[in-house]
């Protein structure tokens, strides 16, 4: 499954470890780490940076879209998806 992030970026749900807000000095941390370790990606196109995506990689996926936002279309897909499993039985 893939979960929108904004502006035509899309990011694999299963590998999604976890979603953050980027104001705590600790995740400002982790994302210059990330990027001085080439594990930056930034899908923000120039817009403030709301989200800070973890994944099993070890990659840090920065979106303009909010957390709240992005779990809600995780919720979304999942529902979409459990509703398709059923009518397939």
């Amino acid at each position: 499954m893939m979960l929108h992030i904004g502006f035509g970026s899309f990011v694999l749900i299963n590998h999604v470890i976890a979603v953050a807000k980027p104001e705590s000095a600790p995740i400002k941390r982790i994302i210059n780490e990330a990027r001085d370790q080439g594990k930056l990606v930034d899908a923000t196109y120039g817009k403030r940076t709301e989200a800070v995506i973890f994944t099993d990689s070890g990659h840090v996926i920065l979106s303009a879209r909010k957390p709240e936002t992005l779990a809600r279309r995780v919720e979304k897909k999942e529902a979409s998806d459990e509703a398709t499993a059923e009518g397939a039985k």
